[in-house]
């Protein structure tokens, strides 16, 4: 298979650790989701969403979407390097997507899509984002035109021609 050239903003990089290795010897699916929620929590880092900042304003984000593609297995102790794309946001949430590739062979490993929203901790409601934050996310989406939008962004997962389904269309 071909290489792939990076596509969205670098975030973090990573290596795939024995603790993450399933019966199928590759990366268990709940570590691709924990190395994209570690990949979130560096980017709220550039917006200045840092653990002062909650424990300060009482707020945070909370992700209420999120859809995960497989495209290549990844293997014990292969280096990883993920990035990100902002496809939208407006003054209360943000939707954003994510590249997980192999970082010395560069070929698509995963990607995911997530949409997440900031919160008031005290009211537990959604709420609008700072205008400091807003501001570094604006930043941010300046120069994120050059991408295209992701064609696995907004994927149904469907059986193209099931033998059974359980839903009356």
């Amino acid at each position: 298979m071909s290489s792939v050239e990076l596509i969205g903003e670098e975030i973090v990089r990573g290596v795939v650790k024995s603790e993450w290795i399933d019966a199928n010897e590759h990366m268990n699916v709940a570590y691709y989701i924990l190395a994209f929620d570690l990949a979130i929590h560096a980017l709220w880092e550039k917006f200045g969403i840092t653990k002062d900042h909650t424990s300060a304003s009482n707020s945070s984000t909370f992700a209420v979407e999120s859809h995960v593609t497989w495209q290549r297995e990844l293997r014990f102790d292969e280096p990883y390097v993920i990035t990100t794309q902002l496809l939208a946001y407006d003054e209360k949430r943000i939707h954003q997507f994510m590249r997980m590739y192999h970082a010395e062979n560069l070929f698509l490993a995963a990607t995911s899509e997530w949409l997440s929203l900031h919160v008031n901790l005290c009211a537990r409601k959604v709420s609008p984002w700072p205008d400091f934050i807003l501001d570094q996310i604006s930043a941010f989406a300046a120069y994120q035109d050059e991408w295209d939008w992701p064609s696995e962004a907004g994927k149904q997962i469907k059986i193209s021609t099931p033998i059974y389904t359980g839903l009356t269309r």
